[in-house]
């Protein structure tokens, strides 16, 4: 009998990186909530997003699973649909100090002082938000629920963080919302600060140095780090270029982050779920910070695991959802190395041109292993672009594998010429 395994916002793509699992002929995976639903909308309507997710678990021949890749509020909701289905799952309170910021923040303080910069909270509907600040210049100042870098700015000056707060107000509301219903679901609320709601922000000392992830799981009261990626920074030392595995940190460190990133998660109360946790480390200083925490797969990493182990971590994230050990990963990949690179611009323009279909299988004849998802159409404003960080746009993905970084960059290179993106003026990029 096949296993059903229900999988939050799946598309035809992740689809594939779900069929690459150890075992994959013995389950069926079924979408659950539709994709434009639930994966950067406009908005995100909570009550039709769960009545839609029960009605379709509702009428499944079976509910052996229910696991998700992307970011909130599918991790939030998870717990949620798992907890009715009386099936393995984190709590949800664990689960909401990830995705809190300032709560993510709160919580490592306490377990792994030696890893928090000094932070604070903010309310960027105060009367002068300017007067509670206590950090000193420059900080990050971040909504306390969001992702990839989304109404992130690097604050410098009193002129530069009144500027980031207008914009926070007109913004935040996105995220703060659907955090406020999931909020009506907790249990337990006392087991949650009592400051910090996502409608705020925090604001965050300056961190830097090597950032690399950890991609692990928790099960059972343990912790598992069963990978570590490198990633990598533009010139813009904010935007993300690249992840790449394995790490070049030394193992010393790694082992440091791991033994950090268990006494973190013990301290949260998260268990049988997937994580991925950032870290900086500070070579002068040799100091370890920590940046946040993911309670799921980074889906970034399915394509990077299966050149390199053989299979998606997707396996690990069904393994853990059916109460099963993962034996991942198992090193069976064609390459040794593999990354993700995300080509950049710098600047808003018009896109004028984007690669067609024979143009990227014309790339994967000569790169079989290339996968390529694009993120903009001809005649878009890249402004139009939805979750970008506040200081580039993100035109597409690529997956490489390679024998070194030398030369994933050099196929990096090469493929981006061939796919000839073209602008309506002349824009910064990352890749020429």
């Amino acid at each position: 009998m096949s296993k059903h395994i229900h999988v939050v916002g799946l598309d035809d793509a992740y689809l594939s990186e779900l069929h690459s699992i150890h075992g994959a002929e013995e389950y069926e995976f079924h979408r659950l909530i539709p994709r434009s639903m639930i994966v950067s909308p406009p908005s995100y309507p909570m009550d039709k997003i769960m009545a839609t997710a029960r009605d379709e678990l509702d009428t499944a021949p079976a509910v052996d699973a229910i696991i998700g890749h992307w970011d909130f509020p599918t991790t939030s909701i998870l717990p949620i649909l798992r907890i009715e289905y009386d099936l393995p799952t984190p709590t949800l309170e664990s689960v909401l100090y990830c995705e809190n910021k300032y709560w993510t923040r709160h919580a490592v303080r306490e377990a792994a002082p030696e890893s928090t910069p000094a932070f604070q909270h903010v309310d960027p509907f105060a009367d002068d938000p300017w007067n509670s600040i206590e950090l000193s210049l420059p900080f990050w100042l971040k909504p306390n629920v969001a992702f990839s870098s989304y109404l992130g700015f690097y604050i410098d000056s009193k002129e530069q963080f009144h500027e980031a707060i207008a914009r926070t107000r007109e913004g935040i509301g996105r995220f703060a919302e659907p955090f406020e219903y999931i909020m009506g679901c907790v249990e337990n609320p006392r087991a949650l600060p009592e400051v910090g709601s996502g409608g705020t922000c925090v604001a965050e000392a300056i961190i830097s140095g090597e950032l690399c992830t950890l991609e692990g799981y928790v099960q059972y009261g343990k912790s598992h780090v069963y990978g570590v990626l490198d990633s990598l920074r533009g010139p813009n030392q904010v935007s993300f270029i690249s992840y790449q595995m394995p790490s070049r940190l030394p193992a010393e460190i790694q082992d440091r982050m791991i033994e950090i990133a268990g006494r973190v998660l013990s301290h949260i109360g998260l268990d049988n779920t997937p994580f991925n946790m950032e870290f900086f480390w500070n070579r002068r200083q040799d100091r370890v910070w920590l940046l946040e925490i993911n309670p799921r797969i980074s889906k970034s990493h399915c394509a990077i695991f299966r050149m390199t182990a053989g299979a998606s971590h997707h396996e690990v994230a069904v393994d853990v959802a059916m109460g099963r050990q993962p034996d991942f990963p198992r090193r069976d990949g064609p390459y040794p190395m593999a990354a993700k690179f995300m080509p950049r611009t710098y600047q808003d323009a018009t896109v004028t041109r984007v690669p067609t279909a024979g143009d990227i299988r014309a790339l994967q004849k000569r790169y079989p292993e290339l996968v390529v998802h694009v993120h903009v159409s001809e005649g878009m404003r890249l402004s139009e672009l939805r979750d970008q960080d506040s200081y580039s746009f993100e035109i597409a993905d690529l997956f490489l594998g390679g024998e070194s970084k030398e030369e994933l960059q050099d196929k990096f290179r090469e493929i981006m010429k061939g796919l000839d993106f073209r602008f309506s003026e002349e824009v910064e990029t990352n890749y020429r």
